[in-house]
């Protein structure tokens, strides 16, 4: 029987509709071929082929061999940090030079290693790069909002095949998360604490979607997963952002990312899927300075893994309401089940 139900934290519906199942197309992948390490500018080797390292985990000097993780200039840049933020406008027309910067994360020296074959160790490495870099460009007070995601396998819109992350910094807030910011407000205003936090607390008292528990992180599929596997880690008390993780916290949430993606990869196998990290803002502006002293009560920080089993069609673009053909309980049934 299909369900509607309420997405708590962007504030829109979703439709668990598990008979879209029969659906021919459900489980078509689409099979990319894989590109020579020996052209690959993220492998170990081939330093020389990217911009110089903006950072890296190393024990030896910059732009060589010997790396655990290593963060450049994306070359195909969305924003550049050279550009200033000025508004302008042209009658109704208002636009802003493209300031911000775009970086790449090289997640780990290995060309076919995803999040699943990564030692815990790798994956802190990861983490911790994300952290120093989030600190950097925070001192650049420009900067306002912070984008980390990763885009795995061609249909999750990936063009390169070594396992990367992408850091975009802009000079605002994006609407979703305004909106995001305000409805949180409201509710903490109204029951003196934030919307992740109950959701957390709900999901672990329910117990059915609960994918793991480690340390201070729980992962489980959202009661209003818009998508088949969905997963959501969060923390467990109020940990705003990622950079305010104590070195233990790094720790349970490496080994927490890697049981998940175990799961995930048993239970689908080698799958595409889209990673996000939903941080606060990391400088106050104009739009969020009302919401920025609240936030250590209210926020916390998330991380969404979206695997891409089906495409969207019209109906998701024109309502903005996701069909999901597997109800996130079966997702945690079937993710538990190999355990």
């Amino acid at each position: 029987m299909s369900e509607i139900r309420r997405d708590r934290i962007h504030n829109e519906y979703v439709l668990i509709a598990p008979e879209r199942l029969r659906r021919p197309d459900l489980h078509a992948k689409i099979q990319r071929p894989k590109g020579l390490k020996s052209k690959c500018p993220f492998c170990e080797g081939n330093e020389s082929l990217t911009p110089k390292e903006l950072y890296a985990i190393r024990d030896n000097e910059p732009n060589k061999t010997g790396w655990k993780t290593r963060v450049i200039p994306n070359l195909y840049k969305a924003v550049q940090v050279e550009l200033e933020d000025t508004s302008l406008r042209d009658g109704l027309f208002e636009y802003i030079p493209g300031v911000g910067a775009h970086e790449i994360l090289i997640d780990s020296p290995c060309h076919d290693c995803d999040i699943q074959n990564l030692k815990a160790e790798a994956i802190e490495n990861w983490l911790r790069s994300m952290i120093i870099r989030i600190e950097d460009l925070k001192k650049d007070r420009r900067l306002i909002y912070l984008s980390i995601f990763k885009n795995h396998g061609a249909s999750a819109g990936s063009t390169q095949d070594h396992p990367h992350t992408q850091i975009i910094a802009l000079p605002m807030t994006p609407q979703s998360e305004q909106n995001f910011l305000e409805q949180n407000m409201r509710y903490y205003r109204r029951h003196g604490r934030g919307k992740i936090e109950d959701i957390v607390y709900n999901e672990i008292e329910a117990k059915k979607r609960i994918i793991h528990n480690e340390g201070n992180f729980v992962a489980f599929c959202p009661f209003a997963s818009a998508y088949p596997f969905e997963i959501m880690i969060a923390p467990k008390k109020n940990i705003t952002s990622l950079q305010m993780c104590s070195r233990d916290d790094v720790a349970s949430l490496s080994e927490c990312i890697k049981v998940v993606f175990r799961k995930l990869h048993i239970q689908l196998g080698n799958f595409e899927y889209n990673m996000y990290f939903a941080l606060p803002p990391i400088n106050s502006n104009f739009e969020n300075e009302s919401y920025i002293p609240y936030l250590e009560k209210n926020y916390r920080f998330i991380i969404r893994i979206i695997p891409k089993i089906y495409s969207l069609g019209g109906f998701e673009m024109s309502t903005n309401m996701a069909i999901n053909p597997v109800s996130p309980e079966e997702s945690a049934v079937l993710l538990n089940s190999k355990d």
